[in-house]
């Protein structure tokens, strides 16, 4: 039986899964990478962990993807997230869960999921050859190869792993939408996906650097007063507004983002209701009777936000604690239980961890991740217009459509 040959496009999540999966199941695979090294996005995730997948059912899989997540319900059946980690522990990454079911390497090392994944590859007998892909080679609307910079290579099937507009220098630079437009695909609009987001309130710029560890967060249509996102945690003030987890994990519920249309509630003090916070003022402005009141919030809040909010509160800065009204306490109780910074927009893309938007999911076989316009090619990973929340929702779509790709490529 002769060997069927395979080219993919990108050594990321999905193209070592895809690959690896296609030569375990004996076909004949090269792998076609940009960068000196494999899995370079894969380095960054999860500051440096790697959350690699969500210990969930599959049901709670799909209701983290509000983008296009009914299109993969054959891809995730197909490996599940239990199969995800079932794979890294067969393949000898021991893995543990934390808080949310997220899924990290035992080791806290995102180098070790990237080796594993190499490991798989090679040892499985792909050849991961570096070169930069440059055009797709179809004849009779089928996809028979790939013409580089470097070399020319013609397959019987080609997949197409090369991730989204993100982190552009670790080799996402949007070379799939490209080829798939070569295919005659259509790519839906692209936008940033957990990413920070912009503010032109200025105390963001005076509490750059600030990191707010308990703090809860709710995301308000402005308009419909409507609340899109609610959670507690992590995160940063930053130069141009906001990022941190927290944030990051807001962003992807955002999606006709412009200004004026957004703002953030902060709840500076979560763990306590607006009757215990006044009795802690209360003990606060007793304890410093007689100072100024902008030297008594030492223990209440950290230094760098503590004047962004006495300029809310508008009570001057020198009046004395022993003088402050029961409505003055009110209304600072408010400030830092809804302490709020109006939105204007997402950061750049470049910024974004994921890219929403992508090759349209109507145009791509949802049981083997093919092409409904060339047979041959295959499509896994970012590049498809599917999107989830943050907590591994999104490697496991990389993991799941490589896995599915690489299996009904390989058939003969």
């Amino acid at each position: 039986m002769v060997n069927k040959k395979i080219l993919v496009i990108g050594a990321g999540a999905a193209g070592l899964m895809a690959g690896g999966t296609a030569a375990m199941l004996g076909a004949s695979v090269t792998i076609i990478e940009k960068n000196k090294r494999v899995g370079r996005k894969i380095m960054i995730t999860g500051k440096g962990r790697c959350n690699l997948a969500n210990n969930c059912d599959v049901q709670t899989f799909i209701n983290n993807v509000p983008v296009n997540g009914r299109f993969l319900y054959s891809a995730i059946n197909n490996f599940t997230p239990c199969d995800v980690i079932d794979f890294f522990e067969t393949h000898g990454l021991k893995t543990k869960t934390e808080r949310g079911n997220r899924v990290f390497p035992v080791s806290d090392r995102a180098v070790d999921v990237v080796d594993t994944m190499y490991n798989f590859a090679v040892n499985n007998g792909c050849n991961i050859i570096e070169d930069t892909a440059i055009e797709l080679i179809i004849e009779d609307s089928a996809a028979i190869g790939v013409k580089c910079l470097g070399n020319t290579f013609y397959a019987d099937s080609v997949i197409i792993c090369c991730g989204g507009k993100s982190y552009p220098l670790t080799g996402s630079t949007g070379d799939g939408y490209t080829f798939a437009k070569q295919a005659g695909h259509t790519v839906t609009d692209l936008k940033p996906s957990l990413v920070p987001l912009a503010s032109e309130n200025p105390c963001c710029r005076d509490m750059q650097g600030l990191a707010l560890k308990n703090v809860a967060l709710k995301i308000i249509d402005i308009n419909s007063r409507k609340t899109v996102f609610s959670d507690f945690g992590e995160m940063l003030f930053t130069h141009f507004g906001m990022s941190g987890p927290l944030i990051l994990s807001a962003s992807s519920h955002i999606r006709d983002i412009k200004k004026d249309k957004y703002c953030a509630v902060l709840d500076l003090k979560p763990a306590l209701s607006y009757e215990q916070l006044d009795k802690r003022l209360q003990k606060i402005f007793k304890e410093n009777a007689n100072k100024d009141i902008s030297n008594s919030f030492s223990k209440l809040l950290p230094r760098k936000i503590i004047i962004p909010v006495l300029k809310l509160w508008n009570v001057p800065f020198d009046k004395k604690c022993n003088v402050i009204s029961r409505e003055e306490r009110r209304r600072l109780c408010e400030i830092l239980k809804e302490f709020t910074i109006d939105i204007s927009g997402f950061r750049p893309i470049e910024e974004a961890i994921i890219t929403s938007g992508g090759v349209k999911t109507s145009e791509i076989n949802p049981k083997t991740m093919e092409s409904k316009l060339v047979c041959g090619l295959y499509f896994a990973g970012e590049v498809i217009d599917c999107d989830a929340y943050t907590g591994g929702f999104n490697l496991q779509i990389a993991w799941s459509t490589g896995r599915l790709a690489g299996e009904n490529a390989s058939y003969l």
